[in-house]
């Protein structure tokens, strides 16, 4: 049995499989003990790199930054690109997959959560998987929620306090409950240079 098919299994449609579960369990409980060893002492940056590349199963770039305390219930489907900052109590429940590109920014008490549940009694609220993808350079305000399924353009920004239920332009500035494009920065070319674009990025939010 492997990560890759207990991740199998949490897609639609998927059948029953008692040998599937029985290790998807193990990777919580695994994913409970790196928390708490990732949580309840202090780590230097480069060691929270190494405990983040364990939880994940992946490596985790050198210009990675993350203040804890950090959240996840399983940790195996996360992917995480270059110069990623991730501020303390972020939740991330990840079985349905998180994808978050380079460069973005998450504040304070971010969730993303990829689950739902069936509002069918008759379905005795049967999990729902869909991933999050989260472009390069998003910027992500504290005490948003993400839900499933929502894919989040380039250099897109979500309020703080937001909540996503749709997928999110590149470029726009989201916000409410639910959340609502607020604004699109349109006269910000991607085909300048990096430093002028980020310049001129944060005059226009």
């Amino acid at each position: 049995m492997t990560v890759k098919e207990v991740i199998d299994g949490f897609r639609e449609g998927a059948e029953e499989n008692t040998e599937r579960d029985a290790y998807a369990n193990e990777l919580f409980q695994e994913a409970v003990r790196i928390g708490m060893e990732l949580n309840n002492q202090y780590h230097t940056p480069e060691e929270l790199q190494e405990i983040m590349g364990r939880l994940t199963g992946k490596k985790i770039d050198d210009t990675f930054r993350l203040f804890p305390p950090f959240y996840t219930d399983f940790g195996k489907n996360i992917t995480i690109g270059k110069d990623v900052f991730i501020n303390s109590c972020c939740h991330f429940q990840d079985q349905g997959g998180i994808e978050i590109g380079d460069g973005t920014l998450i504040g304070h008490n971010v969730v993303l959560a990829t689950i739902n549940h069936d509002l069918n009694p008759k379905e005795n609220r049967k999990n729902h998987y869909a991933s999050i993808k989260i472009g390069n350079h998003v910027w992500i305000g504290s005490n948003a929620t993400i839900l499933p399924g929502v894919t989040i353009g380039d250099w897109a920004v979500v309020a703080a306090g937001a909540v996503v239920t749709q997928d999110v332009p590149a470029m726009a500035v989201v916000g409410g409950v639910p959340a609502k494009v607020l604004k699109v920065v349109k006269e910000l070319s991607l085909t300048i240079p990096t430093e002028e674009r980020e310049e001129r990025y944060e005059t226009a939010v």
